[in-house]
């Protein structure tokens, strides 16, 4: 059975993400690590929420460190621009680089992101990111596709787990 790591941007939205991966018969693991996610607070509520999904769906996590004087530093001077514009790019090839290093440190077949299943991002940037980053070790899946953010959804409703409503990104709840 292969292996694949799970980038897990919010445990929400990794309901659907694993159990999809596990159909077509992965051995999934997920990966938490997010350090645009702010305040710190918020950063916990996702945390936890990705814990505990993983928890129902019989998957192990990895936690990465939060380190979010790494994501200002590479962010900060695009603070000015709409949502999904270059610091967005910046944000996931910065969390996609750090999920394909713990692929191959981990000794993963492939790795994975569950950015792809919000309807709010590009899963084409996305998913280019990822096969320039990681080639043949990338999982290139659209998680939106069949009605995947909506099974999400409906999970995380059916077990009242906290949902943001922001990517995560301190400018992201600047009005623009």
């Amino acid at each position: 059975m292969k292996k694949v790591l799970l980038h897990i941007c919010c445990g929400v939205c990794a309901f659907a993400s694993i159990g999809r991966l596990k159909k077509e018969g992965f051995y999934v693991e997920g990966f938490f690590f997010n350090p645009n996610i702010h305040p710190a607070g918020e950063y916990i509520k996702r945390k936890k929420v990705a814990v505990e999904v993983s928890r129902l769906c019989n998957t192990k996590i990895i936690m990465g460190e939060y380190r979010a004087d790494d994501w200002f530093k590479e962010c900060r001077a695009l603070s000015d621009e709409c949502e999904g514009a270059r610091r967005c790019l910046v944000c996931y090839r910065l969390r996609l680089k750090r999920t394909f290093d713990t692929c191959v440190d981990k000794e993963f077949d492939y790795f994975t992101t569950t950015l792809t299943i919000s309807p709010h991002k590009n899963s084409e940037q996305i998913l280019e990111i990822g096969k320039r980053l990681g080639k043949d070790k990338f999982l290139s899946l659209d998680f939106k596709k069949e009605d995947g953010f909506k099974n999400t959804m409906e999970l995380a409703k059916k077990h009242n787990f906290y949902r943001q409503n922001y990517c995560g990104c301190v400018y992201s709840t600047k009005k623009t």
